[in-house]
């Protein structure tokens, strides 16, 4: 069985499985009970019936965009750091199979959750090099306009530092850009920052085409990107 699609399935549906991390917990273990009492289904253990009732179920959550990178994204949303000395082993394994030294999911994982959508999907593409460095995805790809699926780099701090924020372009209102991003709030989320702390677009150099934009979007009620790492 794949906890981690049940997972992901069950919370599109409005049933909480706790952190989408692929392991089966008690608070997943709820959600499958809470599932199968409100469709009728035997409530005890995830059968193999319960598991095809929860994935046919499932809204389509995430709608293909042909940008294979953007979707990959998009899949892993809600994706979240464990509390404390804990790790979870979904974002781990994004570093092993890069193979970059990473070893707990406290230290700041934007540029390591970008590379991952990337380097995954799209295989002939180069990474900056020290791609857990928000900054040096500046060197990534070409430079583009914010479209969606664009690599956005933020500065944090102050522009002249070391310090920033890299996720992908998702929309856009008059005065902030919408972020689809690691580490915003401790997991994969959207967030609201400011156009002024933009740094620069990047576009993969082995995409065809750059995809469509300025995506306007009401973005209200969305928290402005304040924690993101």
């Amino acid at each position: 069985m794949d906890i981690l699609a049940v997972q992901r399935a069950l919370k599109a549906q409005g049933f909480d499985p706790g952190p989408l991390d692929g392991i089966w917990g008690r608070l997943t273990a709820a959600a499958v009970k809470a599932f199968q009492r409100k469709n009728g289904l035997p409530v005890g253990l995830l059968t193999p019936e319960t598991e095809r009732a929860i994935l046919t179920n499932a809204p389509t959550q995430l709608q293909q965009t042909g940008l294979v990178w953007y979707d990959e994204a998009m899949r892993l949303m809600g994706t979240a750091e464990r509390p404390g000395p804990a790790n979870n082993p979904v974002i781990l394994d994004w570093a092993e199979d890069l193979d970059l030294a990473y070893g707990d999911d406290d230290i700041p994982w934007c540029g390591l959750f970008v590379a991952h959508c990337i380097g995954s999907m799209l295989q002939d593409e180069a990474l900056p090099n020290g791609p857990l460095g928000a900054r040096n995805w500046l060197k990534f790809g070409r430079q583009s306009r914010p479209a969606l699926g664009a690599v956005l780099v933020f500065w944090r701090v102050a522009r002249d530092s070391w310090q920033g924020h890299v996720g992908f372009y998702a929309g856009e209102d008059n005065d902030t850009l919408k972020v689809l991003g690691g580490n915003q709030s401790n997991r994969v989320s959207y967030a609201r920052i400011s156009k002024s702390r933009l740094l620069g677009a990047r576009w993969p150099k082995t995409a065809s085409t750059v995809g469509y934009g300025p995506i306007v979007d009401d973005l209200g009620g969305m928290a402005t990107g304040g924690s993101e790492a």
